[in-house]
């Protein structure tokens, strides 16, 4: 039995398998998911995983070089922007529509959708190495 990180075998092994530069993205629970994209449901019910419990978790395992996030977050829900924007500060953030975001999410290796239920809260997390 794995002792440290993610348990979630399927988080876990996606999160192995990352090259430079994939992606993938911590959804709330209405994010429409792109056919042929792997889908990680850990939704229980509204709230329960929080996006902010989810992200804390794969970023304790992921090397993370970038961040993408919706423009719309901003006035959507600025308590979800902050936690972002202090979660990554030493990170690269790329604000983009959100229309943009969902074409991004055919890209991503999977997502991990949440049981958040408020507006705006997703990310794309992109993979570094933690080798130069």
């Amino acid at each position: 039995m794995k002792r440290y990180g993610i348990l979630n075998s399927h988080i876990a092994k996606i999160l192995a398998d990352l090259g430079h530069t994939d992606y993938i993205v911590i959804a709330d629970a209405g994010l429409p998911i792109p056919e042929g994209v792997k889908k990680i449901d850990l939704a229980i019910k509204g709230g329960i995983p929080s996006f902010i419990d989810v992200v804390n978790a794969v970023e304790e395992d992921m090397v993370i070089e970038k961040v993408i996030i919706a423009s719309e977050i901003e006035a959507g829900n600025p308590e979800h922007a902050r936690y972002i924007k202090d979660k990554f500060a030493d990170k690269e953030i790329e604000n983009v529509s959100h229309a943009e975001f969902k074409q991004l999410t055919n890209q991503a290796k999977a997502v991990i959708r949440t049981g958040e239920i408020t507006p705006y809260a997703n990310c794309i997390l992109q993979s570094g190495v933690f080798f130069n």
